[in-house]
């Protein structure tokens, strides 16, 4: 990742952050700290104390006003990598601080530490109440986190041979969440062979993956990893939220950032990363206010970490299975079988990528077949040609974002051009790209593979049904979307003839329904998975914010027939 998916220079390149150490570890002044005074609690370590632990809840952001505090993590042999050393006027932290997720570093007392400790709802007063100090305290939290990606002294270590489809999920799971990671061979790297010689046992093992605390998880599901790195926090099952929003993509966020920034408690899901298909998109050039352009990952990580700033409480990997409409709260229950409560529901859960009816093709998933175009599927394929399948604006936006990495690209439409899918500015942009191939009235016939995945992909002309191949282990499919509502067939949600979820009039005939709330009452929808939304990112994210004062709306009618419902009821006691 680069440091452009946080900073607002999108141009920007890594290179930079050697010359912002005085953004990334800024030193507070006396006033700055006179400030923080009221939000923070004091706290003294000994010298050679522990103060926080990687993977272990962290006592939250803490400013040094004597003795230092060094940081350092354990790499793949157990041995010691210091990562920082925080002294008098410095402060520890970044972006998991906001939200209190546990550090991806151990932090050790040098000396006699005297501290100011803020934990995460303190933090989070603070940036709220001193805005000057908070944005650059924002600024050093997210330059961190870019340094953590970008150098990677921090997070998981990766191994496992290359091409395994294990690792490319966990690979990819990391990428797309912002989680520092480092990827290493085991056939290229002594550290890594020694790690596998210490903790790999059978082919099942692969991929190991080595926390920040030095514990080996082997073949770790995507839960447990999100469990053991803070992504997917332990939620107290008793507490009612005011909004459960299901979905992180645009939508979903913008619902989190306004209905937290309001101080509705909020809780977000989401089955798989931040930004949802949004986030797969290379570059958006038509959202508002980016003259330059700005990726899908960019958009979706500034919306991730303002929704932290302003209390939004995000769980990934979380699925959705089941919305019980049956009795009040709202009840949303998890594939782990953990229910939550909220008093109401906002449905941004989108859609799921289609996949064309080929033989043998989860077989080559992860493994030469992909549904979105990230950094890391880029590497995968530098120098070499790629098939591209759909004619939307996303298949355009991945088809120039992967023609900088790939030696070519083949893009494969069913129809006789993009004009009718595609806006004007990518089809440009396609025909000025000396490596893009378009290819019309095309269908993908057949995958062919070998141990490695995929090696050939067949593909037949509409018109004439004439058989071609290509030699390639990269296929991406951008074929459109169906809506994600499988799981709402309990709460008894309409749908129309397709699967998206009918909203206001259309849902149940009546004027006076709120534009955004489905059939039943308290369960809102917006983006994709709404029938009848224009499937643009700007207006998924002007959805989300529109349903939170519908919210409001609908709340404070709740209250008042509570209140109506009270002085009913001491009436008839009172008779």
């Amino acid at each position: 990742m680069a440091i452009s998916e946080f900073l607002p220079d999108e141009h920007r390149s890594a290179v930079d952050l050697a010359t912002r150490g005085h953004q990334i570890y800024p030193v507070l002044g006396d006033e700055d700290i006179r400030r923080m005074q009221r939000f923070a609690v004091p706290r003294r370590w000994h010298d050679g104390d522990t103060v926080f632990r990687a993977c272990v809840d962290s006592p939250g952001m803490l400013v040094v006003l004597a003795g230092h505090l060094l940081c350092s993590r354990t790499d793949a042999l157990g041995k010691r990598v210091e990562v920082v050393e925080y002294g008098p006027g410095q402060f520890s932290g970044e972006v998991a601080s906001l939200s209190g997720r546990p550090p991806l570093v151990d932090g050790v007392a040098v000396g006699e530490l005297d501290t100011l400790v803020l934990d995460a709802p303190s933090l989070r007063a603070l940036l709220m109440a001193e805005a000057e100090l908070g944005e650059r305290l924002m600024r050093a939290f997210i330059l961190r986190r870019v340094r953590l990606i970008e150098e990677q002294p921090g997070g998981p270590i990766l191994v496992g041979p290359s091409g395994h489809a294990g690792l490319f999920d966990v690979e990819n799971f990391l990428s797309r969440n912002a989680y520092p990671y480092t990827r290493r061979d085991p056939a290229l790297d002594a550290e890594a062979a020694q790690l596998v010689r210490d903790h790999w046992r059978t082919e099942s093992d692969w991929p190991l993956v080595a926390l920040p605390d030095g514990f080996v998880l082997r073949n770790p599901s995507l839960v447990e990893l999100g469990r053991c790195l803070g992504t997917l926090p332990r939620i107290d099952r008793d507490k009612v939220f005011d909004v459960l929003v299901a979905g992180a993509g645009p939508a979903g966020l913008a619902t989190a950032v306004y209905a937290a920034s309001e101080g509705l408690s909020t809780m977000v899901l989401d089955a798989r990363a931040y930004g949802g298909q949004a986030g797969a998109s290379a570059r958006i050039e038509n959202f508002l206010g980016f003259p330059t352009g700005i990726s899908g990952r960019a958009l979706a990580g500034r919306a991730y970490v303002q929704a932290l700033k302003f209390g939004a409480e995000i769980a990934i990997p979380a699925r959705a299975v089941r919305l019980l409409c049956d009795a009040r709260p709202i009840r949303v229950e998890m594939d782990d079988g953990t229910c939550l409560r909220a008093r109401t529901v906002v449905l941004a859960s989108g859609a799921r990528y289609r996949k064309p009816p080929l033989p043998d093709l989860e077989r080559y998933e992860g493994r030469g077949v992909y549904y979105w175009a990230s950094p890391v599927e880029a590497g995968l394929c530098r120098g070499q040609e790629v098939v591209l399948v759909g004619g939307g604006n996303s298949a355009g936006q991945a088809a120039v974002f992967l023609s900088a990495h790939a030696a070519k690209v083949h893009l494969m439409v069913r129809g006789p051009g993009l004009a009718a899918t595609m806006s004007s500015y990518l089809i440009e942009r396609i025909a000025a790209s000396a490596n893009i191939e378009l290819h019309t009235h095309m269908d993908v016939a057949a995958l062919e593979g070998d141990d490695g995945g995929l090696v050939r992909v067949q593909y037949r002309e509409r018109r004439q049904g004439t058989l071609h191949s290509c030699e390639t282990r990269h296929l991406f499919l951008f074929i459109g979307a169906d809506p994600n509502s499988d799981w709402l067939d309990e709460c008894g949600v309409t749908l129309d003839d397709k699967g998206f979820v009918l909203t206001g009039f259309d849902a149940t005939g009546e004027h006076a329904r709120r534009a955004l709330e489905t059939s039943v009452d308290g369960v809102f929808a917006v983006g994709d998975l709404r029938a009848g939304s224009t499937k643009r990112v700007a207006a998924a994210a002007g959805e989300g914010a529109a349903a939170v004062a519908q919210i409001h709306a609908y709340l404070a009618e709740q209250e008042k027939q509570a209140e109506r419902s009270e002085r009913i009821e001491r009436a008839e006691q009172h008779t």
